[in-house]
């Protein structure tokens, strides 16, 4: 798993003879992708991307999760599985004593490179139910290098205590606001606000919310023009989105 910077900074070791030329070749051999057999490793992407990829568990064995895992931190880069239970972290662990396991948001996350902080990301979660897909997205952006602020328990039920903390909202680059019922929390935040809301339905509330569907329609239907809208439940592709966003702002800042 290689970086812009650091494909440069190796090609700079080459011209100048410190490594040679068949082992850079060796390197860039696997950039491409690495086969597991029956899965197909995209080293490559933190190169297209400026973030790795990442392993969402559901659906795979505890012992497939913990092989790409394992590959993936080998390369040198850090590594998320998201979705994963306490199974998934147990095998992971075994291979790979390092990793860390945040229960809540059911991600299994290992840090391995130094990065530069990047903007302010402020996640908003409207209920106490919204958490595991707020912690979600608070988790995947930290693990990509976010700078994030929680502001949590601040629905529309009672709009004071989303006031309370307006000023510190305001600041941030970025917002993802999660919300179920009828998912009204990001058209009120992206009112306040001048920068992209993200917003994710969770599938929380009772019959008529159809599991998140309500509140999805509800966010699509937003008359503030600067909320997008992820999918339900969705946490980590709005993390995700929510960082590139971060990365261009920050290097389009470091480059002026």
């Amino acid at each position: 798993m290689m970086t812009r910077e650091e494909l440069l900074e190796m090609l700079e070791r080459v011209r100048a003879g410190e490594i040679a030329p068949s082992q850079a070749a060796e390197k860039l051999a696997k950039l491409p992708y690495e086969d597991a057999g029956f899965a197909k490793i995209d080293h490559h992407r933190m190169l297209r991307l400026g973030l790795p990829e990442v392993i969402f568990s559901a659906g795979k064995t505890a012992s497939q999760v913990a092989e790409i895992f394992f590959r993936m931190a080998a390369a040198g880069g850090d590594v998320i599985a998201t979705r994963a239970g306490e199974e998934i972290f147990e095998a992971v662990k075994v291979r790979v004593p390092e990793a860390s396991y945040f229960a809540m948001a059911r991600i299994v996350a290992l840090r391995q490179r130094r990065q530069e902080p990047l903007g302010a990301l402020a996640v908003l979660a409207a209920g106490t139910s919204d958490l595991p897909v707020a912690e979600e997205a608070a988790i995947a952006a930290e693990c990509m290098g976010a700078n994030v602020q929680r502001f949590y328990d601040v629905g529309v039920a009672g709009l004071h205590r989303l006031l309370a903390h307006r000023e510190a909202i305001e600041a941030a680059d970025v917002l993802i606001v999660c919300a179920g019922m009828e998912g009204a929390l990001p058209s009120v935040v992206a009112g306040m606000v001048g920068a992209p809301v993200i917003a994710v339905p969770t599938s929380v509330g009772y019959g008529a919310a159809f599991g998140g569907l309500a509140a999805l329609l509800g966010m699509l239907n937003s008359c503030s023009p600067n909320v997008t809208v992820s999918n339900i439940d969705n946490g980590f592709g709005a993390a995700y989105a929510a960082t590139m966003i971060l990365k261009k702002i920050h290097f389009h800042t470091k480059r002026t």
